[in-house]
Parts: structure tokens; C-alpha cells; sequence
């Protein structure tokens, strides 16, 4: 018992900042507000780390929940060397870059009113769906310049230069970080895109060019890092290009999902050990929490 170290209980103070409740959480240890401390002190190490290339994957719905700045802010750090995200992640981002906005309401509602007043929801944030106009009339205008594209992570580059500077997609082309997007057929962008080639416009885009270019980077590097929020394609796509190259010396993951079901989104990180994608003695946490509490508490333990 003596090697052992107490559960310190949390003590909060007048005016206490986010930064100083993670380090309180730290000296508890234990349950998910240990857990939430441990993948901060994770996420700066490997942030710190030069010889770090950090992969941050990222799925689920972060833009309508409120994190919008907080990912242009890690990605601002010019510490990510690459970006897997969703296409719903890129269509919330873009369309908000263009003037639209999330709106907050209530997931007690008749869905069917809403549909009628021509508003989406995703649980309580809502999203009018005029964004579509405005997001088909920016691909019918800039079509020209997408046709140059010769990969979807191509696409997304010269998406990039046509946005404003507050979006993902700008940020990472003026940053030249990466971005990969392989299920972009699946969001409000793939159905533009889809829209203007049912019209008979032309994109000619190899669906696989983009695992090459990942797994090269990844091949490259002296040591690799994941960060995930959320799990799914981007999670997955992060993970291959850890099997087939290095292994990830550090990782940190904010799931809900559960392992029991044996899905890649709720998987704990140590299974990856299994398949050569996390190295045996790599520094890793599983945080178990609601990404819209636990990536602002982290972040702001984090940020400098």
C-alpha cells in the first residue's frame, strides 16, 4: 500500500480556470476525470514531441456541437501533420465559412414541424437547410477550379483556397496540412458534387490515391502520433496507415462508443497493439466521455 498513490479528491476554488480543474483531476487519478488529465498530459507530450508526426482524426458532431473554434485552434498550432475527418465534418464547417449558422433548440420536438420549417436537427442543434442553396451555389461557381483536382485530398486543398480563412479547409491549405476525406461522398458536399456531375459536368477523382499518400507520410516519419475524437472512417484510416508503417508511439481517443460490440469507434487503443498499430510500450489513453466536455477540458489544459 505504501507504493500505492491516494485518490487526491477534487477541490474546487473561486475563480479556478479550466487548466487548473484538469490538474485537480490529474491528482484524483482515477474514473474519467483521471482519465480525461491523463490524455491531456498525453495530447502535450505529443504535441511537444519534433519528432512527433501527429495524425488527428476526427468524426462525429463537433461543428453543431459548439467545438468549431476548438479544432481551427489545433490545427492553427501547425503541429498536425495530418487531418481525417468526416464529409459532415467539412459540410457543417464549410457552410458556416460561407455565413450560415447552427442554431440551438431542443430534441423534444415533432421532427416532422421541423422538416416543414425546413430545419435539420442533430439531437438539440438544429441547421436550416437553406445551407444547401448556399453550398450549391459556391460548387456551381467554383466548379472550373475543382475539375484540376487529381485526388480527393486534391479536392479539398482547392476547396481550401476558395474559402474564407475562418474553416478547416483553409486553415490546413494555408498551413499545407493534409487533409483526408475518404467517405466525402457521404455529406452535403458528396450530394453538390454528385449534383454537378448528374448535370454533366466532369471530375475525374481515384477513389484510392489518398491511402498511398498517408501511409507515405506516415512511412516517413520518425515517430507517429494519433489523436482521435470520435471514431468511424477517420479513426480507421489513421489506423492503416500505422499498420502498414510505423506504429503510433502515442495515442489518445474520446470515444462513447463501447468495445464489447467489437466496432473500430469504440475499440480501445491497446487492441491496435494486435494489429502492429500501436507499438506494445506506447503512452495511450481511452477517454470514455462526450467529446464536447472532454475536448474543451483538455484543450484548455493543453493550450498555451
Amino acid at each position: 500500500m505504501s507504493s500505492m498513490h491516494p485518490v487526491n479528491h477534487i477541490k474546487i476554488t473561486s475563480g479556478m480556470s479550466a487548466a487548473e480543474l484538469v490538474k485537480q483531476m490529474s491528482a484524483s487519478g482515477v474514473m474519467g476525470a483521471g482519465r480525461i488529465a491523463k490524455g491531456a498530459e498525453i495530447l502535450q507530450k505529443m504535441l511537444a514531441d519534433k519528432d512527433c508526426t501527429v495524425f488527428f482524426g476526427q468524426a462525429g458532431c463537433m461543428i453543431p456541437g459548439g467545438m468549431k473554434e476548438i479544432i481551427h485552434d489545433i490545427l492553427l498550432t501547425r503541429r498536425i501533420r495530418v487531418f481525417v475527418t468526416t464529409g459532415a465534418t467539412l459540410t457543417h464547417d464549410t457552410v458556416e465559412a460561407l455565413g450560415y449558422k447552427h442554431y440551438q433548440g431542443t430534441a423534444s420536438v415533432d421532427d416532422a414541424e421541423l422538416n416543414k420549417k425546413g430545419l435539420d436537427r442533430m439531437y438539440d442543434s438544429y441547421m436550416p437547410n437553406e445551407v444547401y442553396e448556399g453550398l450549391e451555389d459556391f460548387f456551381q461557381k467554383n466548379w472550373d477550379a475543382l475539375t484540376k483536382a487529381k485526388s480527393i485530398r486534391e479536392l479539398l486543398d482547392i476547396i481550401g483556397s476558395l474559402l474564407p480563412k475562418e474553416s478547416i479547409l483553409r486553415i490546413c491549405h494555408e498551413l499545407k496540412i493534409p487533409v483526408f476525406c475518404p467517405a466525402l461522398a457521404d455529406s452535403g458536399i458528396g450530394l453538390m458534387i454528385w449534383g454537378r456531375l448528374a448535370a454533366g459536368k466532369k471530375l475525374d477523382i481515384p477513389a484510392f490515391d489518398d491511402m498511398k499518400e498517408i501511409i507515405s507520410i506516415a512511412w516517413d516519419s520518425k515517430k507517429n502520433g494519433v489523436f482521435y475524437v470520435g471514431g468511424g472512417v477517420p479513426k480507421n484510416f489513421c489506423q492503416q496507415a500505422m499498420q502498414f508503417s510505423k506504429q503510433a508511439s502515442y495515442g489518445v481517443q474520446i470515444t462513447t462508443d463501447r468495445p464489447e460490440w467489437g466496432g473500430s469507434s469504440g475499440a480501445e487503443l491497446r487492441e491496435g497493439i494486435s494489429w502492429g498499430k500501436l507499438e506494445p510500450n506506447a503512452e495511450f489513453v481511452d477517454v470514455f466521455c462526450d467529446a464536447t466536455i472532454a475536448l474543451p477540458l483538455m484543450w484548455a489544459a493543453v493550450r498555451k
